[in-house]
């Protein structure tokens, strides 16, 4: 199943796009697929980072020094 989406870009980013696509061959929709699963990927990543940052913290480690010694 697909999902269509309308986005409305400031002319600077849609010529980089633009730009981009002619560059690589690939189509402008591809650029943005590209774009949004990256953006989608990071934010998952932060967010298991905060939760991971935060159970370290309630065990005592804070520094790489705690987790050389945590898993040695």
């Amino acid at each position: 199943m697909r999902a269509v989406l309308s986005v409305s870009l400031r002319e600077p980013l849609a010529a980089e796009r633009s730009r981009l696509a002619t560059e690589t061959g690939r189509s402008e929709s591809d650029i943005v697929k590209e774009a949004v699963s990256q953006y989608l990927w990071e934010a998952r990543f932060r967010g298991m980072r905060r939760q991971l940052i935060r159970r370290a913290k309630r065990m005592g480690v804070t520094a790489e020094a705690d987790v050389f010694w945590a898993v040695s």
